[in-house]
């Protein structure tokens, strides 16, 4: 399903035509209306009338989420505080939030980005969508639950944590759709079959729609299997709007940005310089239509690929690879750079492997260290010797043939490792401590 046709399958140059004007409008919007910009942009010596091109968007300063902590909480707003509909927020585990608003008109464009997002998945108006994710000021769950309606489903605001609950829903109310975290979804099938249900006898369940984590496509086959759903991944970031950026469509071949409303980028996180055609880099972003609290220019952190092609599914958007990690949340150990989702991937490879596990970084003098615990699918497996001893020098071999990584494996119980009703925290690093 197609949802908005226009947009989602317009010429690569129509595209181009329409994100410069709307480039040059937003640029010279938040000069006019927001200090912050204007005094950033007079002190790069940059002026909004020196964007020509969309490659002239390179002459414009960054925006990091410390501008926004900095200005906590509006000091980034274009608008007067009574246009504001909507006021979400991140954690702000690490200090004050990041507080992101939104007037009518954003919300009207958050509403039908996350309905794009919804159809690209194959979510049909008669679907009944289970929502996992907690709401309050997390963008998540009401993102994605307005995108639903939007498309014309039936949404169960079941928001996070009482897993049997969920799964009790789930199979009474006939839910045809979770949208939750890739993690938790794993959980819900955990506790599925704790409860002794039939996943294909007991449940309707069809689709799953997964976003808010990094997640790799082995865990993706493995959600499929254990829930027999097709998976899709999908991205987005409350300092640009939430949920609605970009989703998979049914090929899985990269998640399609809404560009006309997100203009994306691709940098070296060290020189700031862009990335060549096909390689990877940290994504950035530049909201074309916001109006309440636009940012310019974003940085992400996200690390991925972008890939122009078309694709089979009839749109033309450009569609980004999952996230491979954050730029600061690559682990370097011993002079090799690791992603969290790499070692995963390596994980789900292996058949006795569980689909939870742990990774935990020490320094000892010098020298890092890097233990992975992970779950055995089969507890009986630890009462034979030599199948564990197989699997453990297994897993080890495929870490350092694979990754470069020597690693220190502990293999440990089914259902021994911490369990995570919204984002899983899978890395403890323990040299930021000493």
């Amino acid at each position: 399903m197609i949802y908005d046709v226009k947009h989602e399958t317009m010429s690569r140059e129509e595209l181009e035509v329409l994100q410069l004007e709307r480039l040059k409008k937003i640029v010279h919007y938040v000069y006019e209306k927001v200090p912050f910009y204007k005094r950033k942009y007079d002190l790069a010596g940059f002026h909004p009338d020196m964007i020509k091109t969309l490659k002239d968007i390179q002459k414009i300063p960054f925006t990091e989420k410390s501008d926004l902590r900095d200005n906590y909480p509006y000091g980034l707003l274009a608008v007067p505080i009574s246009k504001l509909k909507r006021i979400h927020a991140s954690s702000g585990t690490s200090g004050k939030p990041t507080v992101v608003c939104y007037t009518e008109h954003d919300m009207e464009i958050w509403k039908d980005c996350c309905a794009r997002v919804c159809g690209q998945a194959g979510l049909e108006p008669d679907d009944i969508v289970q929502v996992c994710f907690g709401y309050g000021l997390f963008t998540g769950a009401l993102g994605m639950h307005q995108g639903a309606e939007r498309i014309g489903a039936a949404v169960i605001p079941a928001s996070a944590g009482n897993t049997e609950r969920q799964v009790m829903l789930l199979k009474d109310l006939k839910a045809t759709v979770l949208v939750s975290t890739p993690s938790y979804a794993l959980r819900i099938a955990e506790i599925a079959r704790k409860l002794g249900y039939d996943i294909k006898k007991d449940f309707s369940l069809r689709l799953g729609l997964f976003g808010s984590e990094s997640s790799s496509e082995e865990m993706h086959a493995e959600i499929a299997k254990q829930l027999n759903i097709f998976t899709t991944d999908n991205y987005g970031l409350s300092e640009v709007i939430g949920p609605g950026v970009s989703g998979e469509c049914y090929k899985k071949n990269g998640m399609h940005i809404n560009e006309d409303h997100f203009y994306p980028e691709l940098i070296n996180s060290d020189t700031l310089e862009p990335v060549k055609p096909g390689e990877i880099g940290e994504l950035v972003l530049t909201t074309l239509t916001k109006d309440g609290m636009p940012v310019i220019r974003y940085r992400t952190k996200d690390i991925c690929t972008l890939d122009y092609s078309p694709c089979e599914c009839g749109r033309t958007t450009v569609r980004m690879s999952k996230i491979l990690g954050r730029s600061d949340d690559m682990l370097i150990i011993r002079g090799v750079n690791v992603f969290p989702s790499q070692i995963e991937s390596v994980l789900m490879e292996i058949p006795e492997i569980g689909s939870q596990y742990e990774i935990i970084v020490t320094r000892e003098g010098n020298m890092d260290k890097l233990e992975v615990r992970v779950e055995v699918a089969d507890g009986s497996l630890l009462t034979d010797y030599k199948k564990l001893m197989d699997l453990h020098q297994k897993v080890q071999h495929n870490l350092r043939v694979i990754l470069q990584i020597d690693a220190l494996v502990k293999l440990v119980e089914p259902l021994s490792l911490k369990r995570f009703e919204g984002k899983a925290n899978r890395v403890t690093d323990l040299r930021k401590k000493n």
